[in-house]
């Protein structure tokens, strides 16, 4: 766990680094305008780890969900907030109820002690799995320096869905049907692609009663379905019109289906012209990164349930038309740092220390970008 707690210290303070460099910037810019300083550095550093979908989250958290939905709505009306779904801001606003303190700072300490938990739980995970401790160590350094793990230090969503989908594929590893359920259905709650481990459980649950007519399994998959259908129920009596999440997400975030033909077109737009885009540069990082992640699962196989969680992950990942492969949607594969950990030779030091070195530095690359604005999450 030593390890752990030493790479997730070490990664935050890359991702304050890259917030810093924006801050500096900004502090730069208005002295070159002779306009007033915009703020004191924590003041500026807080901006960039609440920016994005940080804005969002926090209008939930002080004004709940919207009562109704207008038609033809924009990214730019605080309805489309119903876009985000609901564990995340429920645990901030009980944290900022129980410690008085402004809603920004109970958002980045939920994340700062969940994300903590999340590297934890992947080294608890890889050692579950292939009983070395080595792997486990360097799983937990990998997933905590990974580029897309900036994600653990903004107001955003995936801390807690990987904190409960890392739960709920240890207790299917040991068959705690209603325990994995459970932590599914909250997983489920985190984020739209928390639906991976409702399949995950459903293709444990099957295995389950194939080998050892395990019917009791079933609980699995049903009670993990409640997350997300629970959010759905609930915005539609909330603003009483089904499907309503379906609409917002298709009219704001004009969210259509490419099947991988926007991952595929991006990436050949910085081959030919690697410098114009830092989107098309984040979705060529994140392809080739995929690629290389999914060779060494194909060589170190993992079980059947989190290969199920995997590919839908990364199948949601590359079916939207506008926002496709990024490295925080990649970064919530959790099982796939397993493989990599584990196929990596354990002579091979210099080659693992690079890897590293490289994350780290994607890693700050990385929160500055989102912080400038300067590329599509």
């Amino acid at each position: 766990m030593g390890y752990g707690i030493a790479a997730y210290v070490v990664s935050r303070l890359c991702v304050l680094a890259g917030a810093g460099v924006v801050a500096s910037q900004r502090v730069v810019d208005a002295n070159e305008a002779g306009l007033p300083q915009p703020g004191s550095g924590l003041d500026l550093i807080t901006e960039v780890l609440v920016s994005w979908d940080g804005k969002w989250y926090l209008e939930i958290v002080r004004g709940g969900y919207p009562r109704d939905v207008p038609p033809d709505i924009t990214y730019f009306q605080m309805e489309a907030r119903a876009a985000f779904f609901p564990l995340y801001p429920t645990i901030v606003r009980a944290v900022d109820w129980i410690l008085p303190a402004r809603e920004v700072l109970a958002a980045l300490l939920v994340n700062a002690l969940l994300g903590l938990a999340a590297v934890l739980l992947v080294g608890v995970l890889a050692r579950r799995l292939t009983a070395d401790h080595e792997v486990a160590a360097r799983a937990m350094v990998l997933f905590a320096v990974f580029p897309g793990s900036f994600v653990l230090s903004f107001a955003y969503a995936e801390a807690t869905l990987i904190v409960f989908a890392a739960l709920a594929m240890l207790a299917l590893l040991d068959q705690r049907w209603w325990w994995a359920g459970l932590a599914g259905a909250l997983a489920a709650a985190s984020r739209p692609n928390g639906v991976a481990i409702v399949v995950a459980c459903a293709v444990a649950c099957v295995l389950a009663i194939r080998r050892e007519r395990a019917w009791s399994s079933i609980a699995a998959p049903v009670i993990a379905a409640t997350g997300f259908l629970g959010y759905q129920l609930f915005l539609w009596h909330h603003t009483g019109e089904a499907m309503v999440w379906f609409r917002v997400q298709s009219e704001a975030w004009e969210e259509g289906t490419s099947f991988g033909a926007t991952a595929i077109n991006n990436t050949l737009s910085f081959l030919t012209a690697p410098f114009s885009s830092p989107t098309d540069a984040l979705t060529m990082a994140s392809m080739v990164a995929l690629v290389a992640a999914l060779w060494c699962l194909w060589k170190r196989p993992l079980p059947a349930p989190l290969t199920a969680y995997v590919i839908v992950v990364v199948v949601l990942m590359l079916l939207p038309a506008t926002v496709t492969a990024r490295p925080r949607f990649l970064f919530t594969a959790v099982p796939l740092v397993i493989p990599v950990a584990a196929w990596w030779p354990h002579r091979d030091r210099l080659g693992w220390e690079l890897v590293l070195v490289a994350c780290g530095a994607g890693l700050a690359t990385l929160t500055a970008l989102y912080g400038v604005y300067g590329a599509i999450p």
